[in-house]
């Protein structure tokens, strides 16, 4: 009789502790996934800001090369510089990702783009200008960028849309609310965006 009592509490002992261990697993194996998830998309958004950066780095040096050519051009060499210091200024905290400060940080890298659109106007009523070697090498950098920018905005949009999805799904969004996991904004979809932006000098 004694047995039997001691069996019953050892069955339901251990039943417990199963039952502890899996709950225990299938917490931490979700909080890991998000925690992942979450560093993925910061590390993401880094090397989106690093290719924008590279960009910018490459404008100070492009506007030079057009301006030995085209001095008269002023106008458009300081919409430039402007459109770059303001898309340089704006930074983005990966940690505190939200949809202003990204839409702020989009709406200045397409405030640059257009800028540097207007400048290749410019050098299209310079041949000399085209043909130089300086210009044709700063050419090539900038569409490699360009193409660097598309890559990483589209890993970073993949990334982000992974995360959201983890958080969103059951279990583990009870496990995202508990631990203060949040949807993240991403980029918004443009006509053409999926296509890198046609540099032509």
């Amino acid at each position: 009789m004694d047995l039997k009592k001691i069996s019953k509490k050892w069955i339901t002992l251990g039943v417990v502790i199963l039952l502890a261990i899996v709950v225990y697993s299938s917490i931490r194996g979700s909080y890991n996934t998000l925690v992942r998830l979450d560093e993925a998309v910061e590390g993401q958004w880094s090397q989106v800001e690093n290719v924008y950066q590279r960009r910018a780095d490459l404008i100070p040096n492009l506007v030079n090369v057009v301006r030995g050519y085209a001095e008269h051009e002023r106008e458009t060499f300081e919409a430039v510089i402007e459109a770059r210091s303001k898309a340089t200024s704006v930074h983005v905290d990966p940690q505190n990702l939200d949809a202003s400060s990204l839409q702020q940080f989009e709406t200045a890298q397409d405030q640059l783009s257009s800028s540097l659109s207007r400048l290749m106007v410019v050098v299209e009523r310079y041949p000399d200008l085209k043909a130089s070697q300086n210009f044709r090498e700063l050419q090539v950098q900038l569409e490699g960028t360009e193409n660097r920018i598309s890559n990483e905005r589209r890993k970073f949009i993949e990334l982000v849309r992974d995360y959201n999805t983890s958080v969103r799904t059951f279990p583990r969004n009870i496990y995202a609310n508990i631990f203060g996991f949040e949807r993240k904004p991403n980029f918004e979809s443009r006509p053409g965006s999926d296509e890198p932006p046609v540099v032509e000098f």
